[in-house]
C-alpha cells in the first residue's frame, strides 16, 4: 500500500470539493522536475503535469499547466491570452505568489488567486499526475478537475517534442 502523505492546502481543497484522487509519493530530486518524478513512478512524462508560475508584462502572476516533457512557448501563450509578454517568475516570486516551494507547487490551494491556463491536450488524457502541494508528492486526478475547480482555460502553447 502506498505511503500516505499528510494534508496540504492542495489536498484539503480537493477533499473539500469531494474530488477523487490517488496519492503518488516519490523520492524528490532537486531540479529533477517532471521527468524525474515520471521515471520514479513509472509514468509517461506526457501524463505528468507540471505547474509553472509565470507573469505578464505588468508582473501579474498566472499559472500554466504543461506536460512534463514539453516546454511552454511563452510567445504563443502571450498571444492567446492577450498579453504583450509572458515569462517565468523567479523561484522567490513564484513561492510568494503560490505559497508553495518551487518543486512542490500545486495549482490547487495557492496562497493567491491567479488565472490558470492548461495546455489543451492535457484535457484529453484520462488521468494525470500533478503536484499535490509538496516536493516528492503527486496526486492522480481527472484533468477536467482543473477546469471545474480552477477555471483553467485551455491554450495551445506546448513546444512540440521538447524534453525539459
Amino acid at each position: 500500500m502506498a505511503k500516505h502523505v499528510s494534508l496540504t492546502p492542495a489536498t484539503q481543497l480537493l477533499k473539500a470539493n469531494r474530488v477523487a484522487f490517488t496519492e503518488h509519493p516519490y523520492d524528490y530530486l532537486e531540479h529533477g522536475g517532471a521527468l524525474h518524478s515520471a521515471s520514479e513512478l513509472g509514468w509517461d512524462p506526457f501524463h505528468v503535469v507540471k505547474t509553472l508560475i509565470m507573469q505578464d508584462q505588468d508582473g501579474k502572476p498566472l499559472v500554466v499547466l504543461m506536460h512534463g516533457n514539453r516546454k511552454v512557448s511563452t510567445k504563443n501563450l502571450a498571444r492567446q491570452i492577450g498579453a504583450k509578454l509572458v515569462e517565468p517568475c523567479t523561484p522567490e516570486v513564484a513561492n510568494r505568489h503560490s505559497g508553495y516551494l518551487v518543486g512542490g507547487t500545486s495549482p490547487f490551494g495557492t496562497r493567491r488567486a491567479m488565472p490558470v491556463f492548461i495546455e489543451s491536450t492535457i484535457l484529453a488524457q484520462p488521468k494525470i499526475l500533478i503536484n499535490g502541494g509538496r516536493r516528492g508528492y503527486l496526486v492522480g486526478i481527472d484533468p477536467q478537475v482543473c477546469v471545474m475547480l480552477l477555471g483553467a482555460k485551455p491554450v495551445q502553447c506546448a513546444q512540440p517534442d521538447v524534453l525539459t
